[in-house]
């Protein structure tokens, strides 16, 4: 019994931050009509750096290309505040750790972003 509580106690954190990233693209509210970027679309390209914002070190090649993938695209100022809004919303329930690794994602993988991650960005000064 003691065993099984360790293991459960060990993935609570994984399965905490897996429930709030499914609850958010449930129910973040849609981007602009303009924004041709999609939370969903976000949501997919950074799904492989969730293992790099629960526990930091250094993130996969699979995250780094999303990450590259989403901020490229994001061409225009409604896309640039779209991802902001999703990815604010993603980070909104997060541990304050897990806050810190999503705040030094973009520049971990080499991509320049005109805001931080944070749950206290204002996205609709993102241009």
């Amino acid at each position: 019994m003691a065993i099984f509580s360790a293991r459960t106690t060990s993935l609570k954190p994984m399965w905490v931050a897996l429930f709030l990233v499914i609850a958010v693209a449930l129910i973040a509210p849609p981007p602009t009509a303009e924004a041709a970027i999609s939370c969903n679309s976000v949501l997919n390209s950074v799904t492989p750096c969730l293992n790099f914002v629960l526990v930091g070190g250094s993130p996969s090649t699979q995250c780094c290309n999303g990450v590259k993938s989403v901020f490229n695209s994001a061409t225009t100022k409604e896309d640039r505040q779209a991802v902001c809004t999703c990815l604010k919303s993603l980070v909104g329930s997060a541990t304050p750790g897990m806050i810190t690794n999503a705040e030094a994602l973009p520049g971990k993988c080499g991509v320049s972003v005109p805001y931080v991650i944070s749950p206290s960005t204002d996205c609709s000064k993102v241009s």
